[in-house]
């Protein structure tokens, strides 16, 4: 057992690097320093359907309204990135986003994260405890990764590590016991505006500004109803989510390495089907080719509307 907590914060990062996280950082549990902004993104429209995010703006932003004895948050990225034929899709085959490409992340992360933390239940005092979230919990996610050294935001909005890109997916540890912190990190992205330009929707209406509504990962997964006619011609054959915006980037053109991962590697159902085959997929099909996929909650009819779309084009 590590005797002091800097040698626990030592030993944490080793054990999530043992269990297949490629970053690890450690934070305290104030509230979020973007308040202000969040608040206004709110105002302003920009989460579309999403109303959960609108749910007690407060307690998203302040980690002790989710976890009351919260003095610490240990914040995680995964590798997510491929190289394949699936970046190589031909107009009328489909493009999915990659991180879509092969098992749902959530599932993948989680358990890992589960027993990081019982670890360090195991290794440090008695009492403590601790809560663990993948992108489902009400934690603003990027900026704990940001204050825990993990990346600095670019102007898509993303988090972006000056020596890994931004191609990574992230989760946290929440506990009531106290470590020291890691210093956030630095960056920018000086005056590139590659996302900016390269963004086929304009869903990035100002550096670090994202209107949810015009993004295409929004339209094709998040969004219920009918996707605008002003998107025609502008989505292309991408069905499930998007990279334009990561793929632009010069830090991810230079710096990021495919991901060694089993779970996130290709599957064929995402490796270029052609846009007419998925529209005649039936719903056993669907349920074969996309099991323990991200893919599935768009269900079947959610990527039909999609691949219609694509096929409008």
């Amino acid at each position: 057992m590590p005797t002091n907590r800097t040698d626990l914060a030592t030993a944490i990062k080793s054990e999530a690097a043992r269990l297949g996280f490629d970053l690890c950082g450690i934070t305290d549990a104030r509230p979020s320093d973007f308040r202000t902004e969040y608040k206004q993104w709110l105002d302003n429209g920009f989460h579309g359907e999403m109303g959960y995010l609108a749910r007690d703006p407060n307690r998203r932003t302040d980690p002790n309204l989710v976890f009351p004895s919260a003095k610490s948050i240990i914040s995680v990225a995964m590798n997510y990135y491929t190289e394949s034929d699936a970046d190589k899709a031909a107009p009328d085959e489909a493009i999915f986003a990659r991180y879509a490409r092969n098992e749902d992340y959530h599932d993948v992360m989680t358990p890992r994260l589960r027993e990081l933390l019982n670890w360090i239940i195991a290794n440090t005092d008695p009492g403590t405890e601790g809560k663990v979230y993948v992108d489902t919990g009400p934690l603003l996610e990027r900026e704990i990764a940001r204050r825990a050294g993990l990346g600095w935001f670019g102007k898509n909005s993303m988090l972006i590590n000056t020596k890994r890109g931004s191609y990574f997916l992230l989760g946290e540890i929440i506990l009531n016991i106290e470590l020291p912190p890691d210093k956030p990190a630095i960056g920018g992205c000086g005056t590139c505006t590659k996302c900016l330009d390269a963004c086929p929707t304009q869903a990035i209406v100002a550096p670090y500004v994202v209107d949810s509504r015009r993004c295409i990962s929004y339209l094709t997964i998040e969004l219920k109803g009918d996707i605008p006619e002003e998107f025609n011609g502008k989505i292309g054959n991408r069905i499930f989510g998007c990279d334009i915006c990561q793929d632009v980037c010069p830090f991810n053109e230079r710096r990021a390495t495919p991901t060694t991962e089993p779970a996130f590697q290709p599957r064929t159902a995402t490796t270029r089907p052609k846009l007419a085959d998925l529209l005649e997929m039936t719903e056993e099909e669907f349920r074969e080719k996309f099991r323990k996929s991200p893919v599935k909650r768009t269900k079947l009819q959610g990527m039909k509307r999609n691949v219609e779309v694509g096929a409008w084009e």
